[in-house]
């Protein structure tokens, strides 16, 4: 993701699913996280998105939606909040979204990372 100029200075929405709600609700979270990238739901802060993941993991699943620029805190918050909505139609129970920069990511320390913004 770094390699790509677009997302240097970014950062990254990040959904954490348990392995068991897989079969249940991720293939409907997934199916909501693109249609919200192709219909631009994000409204004005859709021009901040640049792309999407969804990992499958051994101890939990993880979705997240990349943005370019983690200066631009209005735009982020914006579409972490537009994010979660349209993700808890589909989803029993409370979610919670954690944006993170790249950079701290990249030069974290041990398994976790600094959360920059929860919604």
């Amino acid at each position: 993701m770094w390699e790509d100029v677009r997302n240097k200075s970014g950062g990254r929405w990040l959904f954490n699913l348990d392995k068991r709600e897989r079969r249940d609700i991720l293939d409907s979270c997934w199916l909501e996280t693109l249609m919200c990238l192709i219909g631009e739901g994000f409204d004005d802060s859709s021009d901040e998105v640049c792309g999407s993941v969804v990992q499958i993991r051994s101890k939990g699943d993880k979705m997240a939606i990349w943005t370019g620029n983690v200066e631009k805190a209005d735009d982020i918050l914006h579409i972490g909040r537009t994010y979660k909505e349209r993700l808890q139609i589909h989803v029993k129970g409370k979610v919670s979204l954690v944006y993170q920069s790249h950079l701290d990511v990249s030069t974290k320390a041990g398994s976790t990372s600094r959360h920059k913004f929860t919604v």
